[in-house]
């Protein structure tokens, strides 16, 4: 099984195990049932795993992306940036440049992924108002280019991120400390979260 794939069930398991009754339920976000072709479209096209409705019956599109415990010391999240090593020239740009989601849910498992069935809940989890992400790269407050180090660093009140690249070399990503994003703009950017501040 692909690297690929091999996330991709790790990520619907802890969804439906783990996420729906611990992240969402508490929110009151509701998970919309979706037709199978119309769903992996959105998915495709668009960055949207999933669509919710909230307690005011809003819809909300959503990207998750969850990982194991063994990533726990790293207090960002990832956007896949570029996949200029892929033959197919429609695919050098990743979700950074497709992503129509209205929020990321990020988060750290506390199991590992050969051991899922462990999993009982989070070590740490963020939604995060992506769209509000987006406005602050757009005006410069996040400014997404190579700072000599492996993490974001905060100056003059702008997040700076590194471009980052895959050991394989599939592809670039960028992180976002998500202590930052809390530090700099609180609940304006930050759904909910637990364990990352």
């Amino acid at each position: 099984m692909s690297s690929y794939n091999t996330d991709r069930d790790f990520t619907d398991y802890i969804h439906t195990n783990l996420a729906l009754p611990i992240i969402y339920k508490p929110i009151n976000w509701t998970q919309v049932n979706l037709d199978y072709d119309y769903a992996k479209e959105i998915d495709m096209q668009q960055g949207i795993d999933y669509i919710f409705r909230d307690y005011n019956g809003n819809l909300k599109t959503v990207q998750e992306r969850f990982r194991e415990v063994k990533y726990q010391k790293y207090s960002d999240f990832t956007i896949r940036y570029r996949r200029d090593e892929n033959i197919y020239q429609d695919r050098h740009k990743s979700e950074y440049y497709k992503m129509k989601a209205d929020y990321f849910t990020y988060g750290i498992t506390n199991c590992y992924k050969n051991s899922r069935s462990g999993c009982t809940g989070f070590v740490k989890y963020a939604i995060i108002d992506l769209k509000k992400v987006y406005e602050k790269i757009d005006a410069g407050d996040i400014i997404i280019r190579d700072n000599g180090k492996n993490v974001c660093t905060l100056e003059n009140n702008k997040i700076i991120c590194p471009v980052k690249y895959n050991r394989d070399g599939s592809s670039s990503f960028f992180p976002i400390e998500i202590s930052f994003l809390v530090q700099l703009w609180g609940k304006e950017i930050i759904v909910s979260q637990e364990g990352f501040i």
